[in-house]
């Protein structure tokens, strides 16, 4: 665990919400310090992170590796911020594309040609977590003479049945 700023004061709310709950129970103050003490750990691993987990949309960042890419399609959103940010797929050639990140998994429809064009590859990048998450997180390669052009992320929504 890295202890950061925000693990350090969110454990002192947890610490103050416990105190004053547990202070009511009795007057005895080194009794109520020392099972505020106790239940503060438990009170945040098991109660105060859970929910901060569901209600925010905060996922882990990793950098693009091709054999995780192909290995691990469900994670493949924690790669996509590092590739984006730097704009490290404009000016790549439909072979690198190849080579990484495989075959494309669909074509992206081209209204100048009224159907499905092999100059936008798509990807599936699975679902950011969270609780209320139903859209599943998508990439587009837009080509031109071979060399990626455009990358664009859009959201599906799922429907599950």
């Amino acid at each position: 665990m890295v202890i950061t700023p925000i693990l350090i004061i969110s454990f002192i709310v947890v610490f103050i919400l416990a105190w004053l709950f547990i202070k009511t129970i009795g007057d005895n103050k080194w009794i109520s310090l020392l099972l505020t003490v106790i239940a503060t750990p438990l009170l945040y691993f098991y109660l105060f992170y859970p929910i901060v987990n569901i209600f925010s949309s905060y996922h882990h960042q990793k950098y693009f590796n091709a054999e995780n890419w192909a290995e691990y399609p469900e994670l493949r959103f924690e790669m996509m911020d590092q590739l984006n940010n730097n704009n490290q797929l404009i000016g790549k050639t439909k072979a690198e594309i190849k080579t990484d990140f495989g075959t494309a998994e669909w074509y992206g429809w081209d209204d100048s040609i009224k159907a499905n064009s092999k100059d936008q590859w798509n990807y599936n990048m699975g679902f950011k977590p969270g609780a209320f998450t139903k859209d599943q997180e998508c990439i587009e390669l837009q080509f031109k003479n071979d060399t990626v052009v455009a990358v664009k992320t859009y959201q599906l929504e799922k429907k599950f049945e």
